[in-house]
């Protein structure tokens, strides 16, 4: 069973809002998940789009597989690094910034007929 794997690194949305995308498209067809995503009305929907179209056009690529037998086996966001920032507010006192990233990784792999 030939599995194919595909990252994306350091993308600037949270992994938890990440993960509402990505729970949409885990065991889908991967064909079926790109044309899916593109009508999810969420910033997370296009980076995750092109993540797995990238993963598709690797397995045609470099293993010679469909991409009609294709489908999201596996599909996680991790949290990346987090970014402080210091936005400075009344008196004197600044107010904390997290601006989180995220590690998404797309594992398709053959359906088995």
């Amino acid at each position: 069973m030939t599995e194919v794997r595909a990252k994306l690194r350091y993308l600037p949305i949270s992994a938890q809002k990440v993960r509402l995308v990505i729970d949409l498209v885990r065991g889908k067809d991967a064909q079926e998940a790109v044309e899916m995503l593109r009508f999810v009305p969420k910033r997370a929907a296009t980076p995750v789009r092109k993540l797995i179209a990238s993963a598709i056009a690797n397995a045609e690529e470099n293993f010679g597989l469909s991409r009609e037998d294709l489908y999201v086996a596996e599909i996680y966001a991790d949290e990346g690094p987090t970014r402080r920032w210091r936005r400075f507010g009344a008196r004197g006192r600044f107010k904390p910034i997290a601006r989180r990233s995220s590690h998404v990784t797309v594992v398709l792999r053959e359906r088995e007929f």
